[in-house]
Order: C-alpha cells, then structure tokens, then sequence
C-alpha cells in the first residue's frame, strides 16, 4: 500500500469514527425530552445494560427492544391510523360495490356516520379492512399503502401521517440502536401497512416488524409466483397475542418494552418478567394542547390497568405534557 492510499484509508478510517462519535452524541442529548425523572431513569437503565463492567450488563445480542406503534410511536387520534387508511379506500372502492350504500358498516363510511361506525365495533372493522385490503397481491398492496403514505393527509393537522410521530420516540428510537440496541416493532396494526414505510420513518428495517396479519396463499399467476391476500384473518397481534408473536418472531424476550395502552399490558409484563434489569415503559397521553389527552375512559388507546400496574411494577409513565419539550418535529421545541 503506498503512501497516498494509505493516508486516505486512515482519513475514511478516522472520518468513520467521527461519524459514529458525533452521532452517538446526537442520540445522547435526547433534544426533544425534557431534564425528567422518565429521562433520568431511560438514561440510567442504558448506561447500565451496557457498560461491561456494571452487574447489569446485557451483550448486545440480546439488547431488544420493542415498541407498540399506534400511540406510542405515531399518533392515534381520532382514529387508528389504518382504520382512515381502509375508510379511504372503502370511498375509493364504492363505485365497484354498489351494494356498499346500504350495508354497514360500509355505509356509515360513505355517508360520514363516525358514530354509526364506532357502533359496529370490533367486527365491523375487520369487516372494512377484510374488504379493502385482501384479494391482490402483496406487491399490489405495498404500492397501494405507499402512494397513501405519501399523500394522504391527517383529518385536522393537515400534515402527512409520518408526520404525526413523536419526535422524542425518533430520538429514543437512535439513542438505544447507538447503543447497540435492536429495535422492533410490535403492533396490533397490520403488518403489511406498516412494513412499506417504518424503516425510512423510523430506522427499522421491515423484518423488525410484527403485527396482525391476514392469511396469504403462493398462487402462479401468468406463470409468475405471487402471494395473495385473503380475506381471513391470521393472528391478532394484540394483548395476550403480543407476548406469542414476540417469541415466534424473534425468539429471545425483551429487555426494555414500550407501549402506551392496555392493549400493551402483556407485552410490558412479559418483558419486563425476565431475569436481570428490565425496563417497562409507558407513554401517557396528558397533553391536551399539543396533542390529546386520554387513558383511562377512552375507546382508542384505553389505559387503565396498565396505569394502575405501573406503579406495581416499577414502569416509568411518560407524562408526554411534562416529559417532552416537543411532541412533533414540525412544532418549534419549548
């Protein structure tokens, strides 16, 4: 190696060093929390599961981390994300279903009856996203959820949805994989809506996401092989189902859990179970100004008796009026 090569490889070298240093730095400030106890104590259990002469270090093989996505992540007000996703494609669909205007819970959609909608529950949910996200590819239904990604625009902030995620969550998010964390996504919204576009939204790259599903079945069509969407339902990711998932999908159980409702509960208790330190992690949505306040009565991202197991269970509650001096990017920091 001469001389002139080998100083540019020593520069890339030191260059690349500079990098991580600066960014590890970055991801160490958390800009957007504020000096709080919630922060003191994330900082702490970090600095503690990874420094290899403290008790509690962890290997970084085993450094999981997983997050629920709706409320936690990304906002859920007024509704589930992926609930306005399938009510816009029921609009886009309805000139093919005539039938649509006097079935509900279809009609409720095309007539903007919310409460009509909320009425019909559980399963009338799965039934309009059983009708507008199964019978095409894979393929076909990645674009179709990229081109609404990237368009669609939130009922009153008017910003794209990926807009709509917590600023302090990215910050947290690149503080623990700069610590050699990895990080996951456990959801009970589906999958395959999520999969197009978290990893250029929050670093985590698709094979790092689980969630509900619908069945798919290998069919050759023109002689090419394609996955099809059915309309059944494959597994729930959601409380009890959160745990299981966990274990099919990643095999080792977490050491830190976030989440931010009761339908998270199980996750955060699983976790948070196992040998060694552990960290529980509740965001608690108290803002009413920036964002909405909600947890205990409400019918989205109820949190009740993950709230009262906190304390029990030496969860730290993120007070998200208290704890964050931002909430999104786009707002100016306090």
């Amino acid at each position: 190696m001469g001389f002139t090569t080998a100083t540019a490889a020593l520069r890339l070298s030191v260059g690349m060093l500079l990098f991580l240093v600066l960014a590890a730095a970055r991801a160490e400030s958390l800009p957007s929390w504020n000096d709080s106890e919630s922060r003191h104590q994330i900082v702490s259990f970090v600095a503690a599961v990874t420094d290899p002469g403290s008790p509690d270090f962890v290997p970084a093989d085993a450094r999981i981390a997983v997050f629920d996505n709706d409320g936690t992540l990304w906002s859920e007000r007024p509704a589930y994300f992926q609930l306005l996703f399938a009510i816009d494609r029921v609009k886009t669909l309805a000139s093919e279903h005539p039938e649509w205007r006097q079935r509900q819970p279809f009609q409720a959609v095309l007539e903007a009856d919310l409460r009509t909608l909320a009425e019909s529950g559980e399963k009338g949910l799965l039934e309009l996203v059983m009708a507008t996200h199964a019978g095409m590819t894979t393929e076909e239904f990645s674009t179709i959820v990229e081109d609404w990604i990237g368009t669609a625009r939130h009922p009153t902030s008017n910003r794209l949805y990926t807009e709509m995620v917590y600023q302090p969550m990215l910050e947290l998010l690149e503080y623990l994989r700069a610590h050699g964390f990895k990080t996951y996504i456990v959801s009970g919204g589906g999958i395959e809506f999520m999969r197009p576009w978290v990893e250029r939204v929050y670093g985590i790259p698709p094979e790092q996401v689980i969630g509900s599903s619908i069945k798919t079945r290998f069919e050759l069509r023109d002689g090419e092989p394609v996955l099809v969407r059915l309309p059944e339902i494959n597994f729930i990711d959601d409380k009890e189902g959160k745990p299981v998932a966990i274990h099919q999908h990643i095999g080792r159980r977490p050491i830190a859990a976030f989440g931010n409702s009761d339908g998270d509960l199980q996750m955060l208790q699983w976790a948070t179970a196992g040998e060694g330190r552990r960290l529980g992690v509740i965001i608690r949505h108290t803002d009413a100004d920036r964002e909405w306040a909600y947890d205990r009565e409400s019918l989205i991202g109820r949190l009740d008796k993950a709230l009262d197991e906190a304390a029990e269970r030496g969860w730290i509650v993120v007070d998200m009026k208290e704890d964050w001096g931002r909430v999104f990017a786009f707002e100016s920091p306090e």
